[in-house]
């Protein structure tokens, strides 16, 4: 009986401790992202099928979607102007409105 009662003291203990510790690592992942604001240029990446040049036209303004909340539903968070084309299938664009973050959607 004091062996269950102190693995239970001990599982209780373990878990006041290790609770901080995952708050403070996700806090820290989340001051670690990149924003970018507008005026900022980035580079965007096509994935689509043939080459950038087919799909976009220089001086084009993109809407950037990011995925919110637990059911992923884009909202849109701001617009790009493509500037240039860097090779074929990556391009430099400018930001014109919102705050983009890495692993957004610009269409």
């Amino acid at each position: 009986m004091k062996r269950i009662i102190s693995i239970f003291a001990l599982m209780a203990l373990l878990t006041i401790i290790a609770v901080p510790l995952t708050v403070q690592a996700a806090d820290a992942k989340a001051n670690s992202e990149v924003v970018m604001i507008m005026g900022n240029t980035v580079h965007l990446v096509h994935r689509g099928a043939g080459s950038v040049k087919d799909a976009i036209a220089v001086n084009d303004v993109l809407t950037v979607y990011r995925e919110i909340g637990k059911t992923p539903k884009p909202q849109e968070v701001g617009k790009v102007k493509v500037l240039s084309f860097i090779n074929e299938h990556t391009f430099e664009a400018e930001i014109v409105k919102g705050e983009i973050k890495e692993g957004d959607i610009a269409e």
